[in-house]
């Protein structure tokens, strides 16, 4: 059977130099990678990452030719996983599907089994990924957080950096409604009407978060912070920490050097939080989707995902890759795969 899917090709000219092209196109069910279930994907999502491997930065893919898309939902078609049955509704994030493994833009996905959970009921795939790899990303900070001490209420304010992107506005839609104190950093400060509307108390400018900090301690602000930046963001906001507050760092896009000193962790007991969403184990991601679909059964919540949500076909993924790696994107992007 065919299907289509948009497929990345790598080239190499005489000179040495390597271009990815991509295109969509035709496949057929013999050309799909190994695994035990097939998912009719309806929607995949446009992620930071993403952006990277359609422009073939970094490294990420080295098999080409390649599918990317680095999550997807749909619909089981076939399995010879005994957890999955034809006709299961499934999410995939993780696991490196649209890197090392092909990905969620295409019609059609053969993966391991063990990758897959299964929709909670009341979520729809397009709402599966409008959270995305981003929003369950946002989600695990957020429980991580919260396992750590931090709790709801004013008391606690946990800092989101980069909070116009994915992660940034998933974490202030997941804390907002589950009570806490959130305040938003952009360089956009034109949005900061749309970041309280998903759930920010506060809103303030980047800049004030943008240099290496001085000093190895600054005045307490922060006792929780997701970090969808890294670099120097994060170098400043480990020393604005309260004591005993931690910072969940789940993003780079402000490098992955840190310059930073022990004082913050010694002196104030500062935790650093790693979120690593691809090889999060399945029983902690059964969790974070569980804890999902409790919050989205508030209708408000569900408005307000849907909200920031943008919808594009396969074809329009590439044109919008550099705009995302550029930061011109806002929110979410879903990617219709036309099995919907």
């Amino acid at each position: 059977m065919s299907f289509t899917a948009l497929l990345l090709d790598r080239h190499e000219d005489a000179e040495g130099k390597k271009t990815v092209t991509s295109a969509v196109t035709e496949l057929t069910d013999d050309q799909l990678p190994e695994g035990d279930v097939t998912v009719e994907v309806e929607y995949s999502s446009l992620n930071y990452k993403d952006g990277m491997i359609i422009k073939g930065i970094g490294g990420l893919v080295r098999n080409y030719p390649h599918v990317p898309g680095v999550d997807m939902a749909g619909t089981v078609s076939a399995s010879d996983n005994p957890s999955f049955a034809p006709g299961d509704r499934v999410v995939l994030t993780g696991w490196r599907v649209g890197e090392a493994h092909w990905g969620g833009y295409s019609q059609r996905a053969r993966v391991n089994g063990d990758w897959l959970v299964k929709l909670s009921d009341g979520v729809s795939t397009r709402q599966a990924m409008s959270i995305g790899t981003a929003g369950f990303t946002a989600m695990q900070a957020i429980m991580t957080l919260e396992q750590h001490g931090v709790t709801a209420g004013s008391d606690h304010k946990i800092l989101v950096t980069g909070a116009s992107g994915g992660v940034g506005s998933s974490a202030l839609l997941w804390g907002g409604a589950l009570g806490h104190h959130m305040v938003a950093s952009t360089g956009r400060m034109e949005n900061a009407d749309d970041l309280k509307a998903l759930g920010a108390a506060e809103v303030i400018d980047r800049a004030e978060l943008s240099e290496n900090p001085s000093r190895p301690l600054l005045s307490e602000r922060w006792h929780g912070c997701v970090d969808a930046v890294g670099g120097d963001t994060l170098a400043h906001v480990l020393a604005e920490m309260a004591y005993k507050g931690s910072a969940a760092a789940c993003g780079l896009a402000g490098g992955n050097a840190l310059s930073t000193t022990v004082i913050p962790f010694l002196l104030r007991g500062v935790n650093l939080l790693g979120i690593d969403s691809v090889m999060c184990p399945v029983d902690e991601r059964q969790r974070v989707h569980a804890r999902m679909a409790e919050v989205l059964a508030d209708s408000v919540v569900a408005d307000r995902l849907e909200s920031l949500t943008s919808e594009v076909d396969l074809a329009s993924v590439v044109d919008l890759a550099p705009e995302i790696l550029a930061g011109n994107v806002k929110g979410r992007v879903v990617v219709s795969c036309g099995r919907n």
